[in-house]
């Protein structure tokens, strides 16, 4: 088949193979996809429960359940879902990651990164756990292992804008000026907003390198 050519054209094509075999869930799941891509959330929501109709093993669709959720504002039914998705697949590393983003936000920094470091060890590579990660370490006062998974994203994804930041602030708590300065700079070129405070608190060691 060839591929579509716009998204209009996709979700034609997802709907007229709902209508040929309407017990496919990864039809409904794709078609959940690219309406979620239009903002058409509630067609989407209900697409993606149709989905885990069909197919109730699809962890991605729960994934997906637990976006809408969270682009509501809804972190308990983020987190519902998400962990929906861990039990249907223990290993899904997307799950992990999003309990342990939901997690943070509810301020509970141990269990995030609990879950986040599970995160990680199902997939080596996931760039978003590592600086979720970096960030809950950063709360916690863990500043070398902050730093050690920074780097990571950084070694995964060198234009990663908040690696630098949150990197120059675990270098500033080690005092070590230069680097904290290099990494803000940094962040700042690829359009950050350092806060202010930051800034002014490393000017008088830019004068010193100087």
């Amino acid at each position: 088949m060839t591929k579509a050519k716009n998204v209009h054209e996709y979700i034609a094509r997802q709907r007229a193979a709902i209508a040929g075999n309407p017990e496919c869930g990864t039809s409904h799941y794709n078609l959940a996809v690219a309406l979620l891509g239009l903002k058409q959330y509630d067609e989407a929501e209900k697409e993606l429960k149709e989905a885990i109709y069909c197919s109730p093993n699809l962890a991605e669709a729960y994934v997906q359940l637990g976006g809408i959720c969270l682009q509501q504002g809804d972190l308990d039914g983020c987190m519902a879902y998400n962990q929906q998705a861990i039990k249907t697949r223990a290993g899904f590393a997307e799950g992990w990651g999003n309990i342990g983003f939901v997690h943070l936000q509810k301020g509970e920094v141990d269990d995030a990164i609990q879950a986040l470091r599970k995160a990680i060890t199902f997939n080596g590579n996931f760039l978003q756990a590592y600086a979720t990660l970096a960030n809950a370490y950063l709360m916690k006062g863990l500043i070398d292992e902050s730093i050690e998974a920074n780097l990571k994203v950084l070694a995964l994804e060198p234009g990663f804008a908040v690696a630098h930041n949150n990197l120059a602030i675990a270098y500033l708590e080690q005092s070590k000026h230069d680097q904290a300065i290099d990494h803000f700079d940094k962040a700042v070129e690829l359009g950050y907003k350092v806060a202010p405070e930051m800034l002014k608190e490393v000017e008088p060691y830019r004068d010193k390198a100087d």
